[in-house]
Order: C-alpha cells, then structure tokens, then sequence
C-alpha cells in the first residue's frame, strides 16, 4: 500500500513520517484491497485557534470506494490519533457492508448498513475543509479567486449508496448517477439527521418566471 504526505505550507518532519506510517500499516488489516492512503498536515498560525492549530486528513483509496477522515489539534500526534480513529471506524463499517452484500442479505434478514444506521448510532460527523481526495485536479484563473477542478468515475448507484458514501468521505454534499433513472443527482446534508436531493432531468422544462408590473 503506497502513502503519499504532503505538509501544506510546511514540512513534514522525518518523526512524524516514520510515526504515521507505522500506524497506517495496520489499515490493510480492515481494507486489504487499499492502494493508497494520502496525508495531507497543515498548521494554521492564528493565536486564537491554538486548540486547534494543527489538521491532518486521511483518505483511503480502494477498489470500491473513497474512505476520508480528518481532526484538528494542538499538535499534529493529537490530531493524527482522532483522524485515524474515526477512519478505523468508517473503514470497518465499509468493510462490514461490503460483507453484508455478497451474503446476499433481503429486507427479511436485515439490511446491509446503511446511513440510517450509522445515523441511530450517532456516527455521522459533519467535517469542513477542503477536500483532497487524489484524483488530478486543475486550478483555473489569476485572480484571488481559485477553482479546483476533479473528474471522477461515473459509476451507477441508488441514493442510499449515495448517502452512504458521503458520510464515509465526511462532505456535505456527494454528487452521482442515480442507478435507476440514469440522471445526474446531488444528495446533500440539511440541519438535524435531514438530508435532501436534487436530479438534473433535461426533459424537465425549465421555470420561467413571469415579471409583473409594480402597482401605481
């Protein structure tokens, strides 16, 4: 399994390397098709966030699915324990489903894992940042304003797989090809366990709104 650490606006130092990938050598125990785990550390130099001063993301890339988690800390041994902690739990929930489908398991025996049960057991945790999954990207522009750009595989899939992969990336939002209609749809988390949907249909016509005139 490769491990690739990239330090944000700082070095990596040769400690915490040999550290980090001593601990990460234990995920082929719950994801044995892993082919890559990337790190990302960064500090941020602001007096009033020294709690939380240094990140460190984690993200698992394996033949089926993306698995990201990360934490912030007063220092980045504090905040690589938290990340791997819950990445050891996602990874073992995915490791688990995967396990439940090829049983073969009907709504009569009990569903594969899925978001709701994840949610019951109050394990979604909402993570912001910017998200580095390792897929090429391509930063457009001159100006202050940056925009990333990434391509992802396209693969089918019905909504609950969808939620599901969201929560074990740690986004707010997950953007697929809905299995059953073949649309380009968005899940994304609203307030409280809410989560909504939006599908992109052409053949839909779009609203035009109508303008009226201001009374006098």
């Amino acid at each position: 399994m490769e491990i690739n650490v990239v330090g944000r606006h700082m070095d990596v130092p040769d400690r915490f390397r040999r550290h980090l990938e001593d601990k990460l050598d234990k995920i082929t125990q719950l994801a044995p098709e892993a082919l890559r785990v990337d790190v990302e550390i960064s500090h941020e130099n602001n007096p009033r966030q020294a709690e939380l001063c240094d990140r460190v993301e984690l993200t698992v890339h394996d033949r089926r699915a993306v698995v990201r988690s990360e934490a912030r800390a007063d220092d980045l041994y504090g905040a690589l324990d938290v990340a791997y902690g819950r990445l050891l739990e996602r990874l073992r929930r995915a490791r688990d489903r995967a396990k439940d489908r090829r049983r073969g398991k009907d709504r009569a025996h009990g569903e594969p894992e899925s978001v709701r049960g994840m949610q019951a057991e109050g394990l979604l945790q909402s993570e912001h940042g910017t998200a580095t999954s390792g897929e090429p990207t391509t930063e457009t522009g001159e100006s202050p304003v940056v925009i990333r750009e990434k391509r992802h595989a396209a693969v089918p899939m019905s909504i609950d797989d969808a939620l599901y992969r969201m929560e074990l990336v740690g986004h707010d939002f997950y953007l697929f090809i809905d299995e059953s209609s073949g649309h380009p749809k968005v899940v994304y988390r609203r307030k409280g366990w809410n989560y909504g949907v939006i599908e992109l249909d052409p053949d839909v016509e779009p609203e035009v709104e109508s303008e009226t005139a201001p009374e006098g």
